[in-house]
């Protein structure tokens, strides 16, 4: 695992990990002071951000200085030396801390996706819902700058937080301004407070330390965070999702995100979520708009794609007291460096389920699991170069799939 991981994952993105990885897995006695771990917490962006975490705490100067000087030889001596000296401290930090991926890179997918939302449920203003939020840094989505490869931008040009995003196929991505956000709202099982010199150490340390353009962002947007703190409600996201959605104002459109977090819910569990959903649109709209891999999210059409592919799927599904309207509105590549969008205009509050979504029981909240768990085909889109598509690096879920 730890050399696949050196070799396949870290290869030419961070010499430093690759060679720390490298160097564990010709380690009997670091790959036996892992074991001491649970087999979930074994894998190497658990054991690296824990060690990564004891370094930037102090706790590990030798580990420290070598990751600060980029010397891989020394990293990996030091990393193994550190596992084998603390290796208490290491799987404790581990089974502790689910690992992060918090920069907001996926702003520039998630931006004109709600501003769609919202122009084709003619709302003046939205409340977002981050489910999965970790830290809720994705929450400030409007107030990042947001450049395209054709160089249109979206957000606030003058945002200390910029990004990019490189658009694939002939469709343009609209360049719609967001509405006003009148509430920002995270979800999660273990929320990250930024303003928590732990939380913050701990974010920091699930990046890789040679890749100081991450680093520069995480804190960047970090600082944004804690100007203005969302909300962050801790638990079970199916069940806090009715008291965030009575946290948004009456006049404002509840836009909920998930972000790559489906995966790590049961089927049943996704069902319970979208009926959720159905059950807040009975007395208001609602719209969901979902990044998962392909076919992770229920009702959210597949365009034929494979599971697994290597990119991912966004999907608006529109909840307005009658039938939901869903639809996969584009592609997205490498934590959303790079963009397809396929979507067409909707006329305002038009159905797109139609006869369809009325048969299977949506219109009167009834949906049956056979209805939530098909992926619902309402509309293909163009298809996305093989060579582009293979020469991307595939999203976070899918490759965890695949080293399964």
């Amino acid at each position: 695992m730890y050399r696949h991981f050196g070799e396949v994952d870290a290869a030419e993105t961070s010499p430093l990990y690759e060679r720390v990885a490298v160097a564990v897995s010709e380690s009997g006695e670091a790959l036996r002071a892992i074991e001491a771990a649970p087999a979930r917490k074994r894998h190497p962006t658990v054991i690296l951000a824990a060690l990564h975490d004891l370094a930037l705490a102090g706790r590990a100067p030798a580990l420290a200085a070598a990751y600060a000087a980029k010397d891989g030889d020394a990293a990996a001596d030091a990393a193994i030396d550190t596992l084998l000296r603390m290796t208490d401290s290491v799987v404790a930090i581990a089974v502790r801390r689910p690992t992060r991926s918090n920069e907001t890179g996926r702003c520039a997918v998630l931006y004109p996706a709600i501003a769609e939302a919202a122009r084709r449920v003619g709302a003046n203003t939205v409340g977002l819902i981050d489910v999965g939020c970790s830290a809720g840094l994705s929450l400030n989505v409007d107030r990042v700058g947001i450049t395209y490869g054709d160089g249109q931008s979206l957000g606030d040009p003058s945002s200390p937080v910029q990004m990019s995003s490189s658009p694939v196929g002939d469709r343009p991505i609209p360049m719609r301004a967001m509405p006003e956000v009148v509430a920002r709202i995270g979800v999660d099982l273990d929320p990250v407070d930024v303003t928590d010199a732990d939380d913050a150490r701990w974010l920091r340390a699930c990046l890789w330390p040679d890749q100081p353009e991450r680093v520069a962002r995480l804190e960047a947007e970090m600082a944004l965070v804690a100007k203005a703190p969302p909300l962050l409600l801790k638990g079970d996201a199916v069940e806090l999702v009715p008291d965030a959605f009575a946290r948004v104002p009456e006049d404002a459109l509840p836009v909920v995100t998930t972000t790559w977090m489906l995966s790590r819910l049961p089927l049943e569990d996704r069902l319970r979520f979208l009926h959720r959903l159905r059950e807040a649109a009975a007395g208001r709209a609602v719209a969901w708009v979902s990044v998962e891999g392909v076919g992770v999210a229920p009702t959210i059409p597949t365009l034929g794609d494979r599971p697994a592919s290597g990119h991912s799927i966004i999907g608006l599904a529109v909840f307005d007291r009658s039938a939901p309207r869903v639809e996969a509105i584009g592609r997205c590549w490498s934590r959303g460096r790079f963009l397809a969008w396929l979507a067409d205009s909707w006329p305002k509050q038009r159905s797109a389920c139609g006869d369809r979504g009325r048969d299977a029981g949506v219109e009167q909240g009834t949906a049956s699991p056979a209805f939530w768990e098909s992926a619902v085909d309402l509309r293909s889109g163009p298809g996305i170069p093989g060579d582009l598509a293979a020469g991307l690096s595939p999203e976070p879920a899918e490759r965890s799939r695949r080293r399964r």
